[in-house]
């Protein structure tokens, strides 16, 4: 396991497990640099964050990523608000082992879906660590030449013809369910157009693709794939609307 890995499982544990304040003297670094819309800079805001968590909260994590000094978690938050937020977080963990940066973006749950699954459910565990570096680079070039360049020409170059397991709540299964969801979207007025991809986090089959662009509105997208012999064969996504009122001057990326 890596040492950035242990951290952060050891600091959400305490933080937002544990709901104990004192963890932030122990986990988080004094220059503790925040993406977060939803908290301050600093480790005295995340303190604060911790402190205020009401009673019920609890975070129900269904996997995680560990890619060098950056760890990307997927799960649920409840409690946070008035209903259940799927999310993706990730945190840059320093040199001395402490959580020195954090980016998140959260939606609501949706109960039912296009596709019949979650936007959670399916695999979780790192089966497949030494294709690591192949499918970070397929997914990276995906990202670059099919959402960034718009070039659906090639996409099943990248995504699996035969099986594609969707948990986009809007979209079903399959590369037809993503071409009917495009096309309901873009009736909608909601292109789905990718402007920036800001990190491409990998580990084993999964490869986290965090990105900036526009969706009906300005929004960050975190697109989670796993990959399968060469091929994308599951999508996870958590789309955020960007908001120009942050509590930081750290920008979402």
């Amino acid at each position: 396991m890596s040492n950035a890995r242990n951290t952060v499982l050891s600091a959400v544990g305490e933080l937002f497990g544990r709901k104990d304040p004192g963890a932030v003297d122990r986990w988080v670094a004094a220059d503790y640099r925040q993406h977060s819309a939803l908290a301050a800079d600093g480790p005295e805001a995340l303190r604060q964050l911790v402190a205020g968590l009401p009673e019920g909260f609890r975070y129900e994590g269904a996997r995680m990523i560990a890619d060098g000094e950056l760890v990307a978690l997927h799960g649920t938050y409840h409690g946070f608000g008035p209903e259940p937020l799927v999310a993706f977080d990730i945190f840059r963990v320093d040199a001395d082992g402490k959580l020195a940066e954090h980016w998140d973006a959260l939606t609501p749950v949706v109960e039912v879906t296009a596709s019949g699954r979650s936007q959670t459910d399916g695999p979780t565990g790192v089966t497949a660590l030494e294709t690591t570096e192949a499918n970070r680079a397929l997914v990276a070039e995906f990202a670059q030449k099919v959402l960034v360049g718009a070039d659906y020409s090639v996409l099943t170059d990248y995504i699996s013809t035969e099986i594609y397991h969707q948990h986009n709540p809007e979209a079903a299964d399959g590369l037809d369910g993503f071409g009917a969801a495009a096309a309901t979207w873009a009736g909608q007025g909601r292109n789905l157009a990718y402007k920036t991809v800001h990190k491409v986090i990998a580990e084993g089959e999964f490869v986290l693709l965090q990105s900036e662009g526009e969706f009906g509105v300005p929004v960050a997208y975190y697109d989670l794939f796993r990959v399968a012999d060469g091929k994308i064969v599951e999508h996870w996504d958590v789309i955020a609307p960007m908001t120009t009122e942050l509590p930081h001057d750290n920008g979402l990326f």
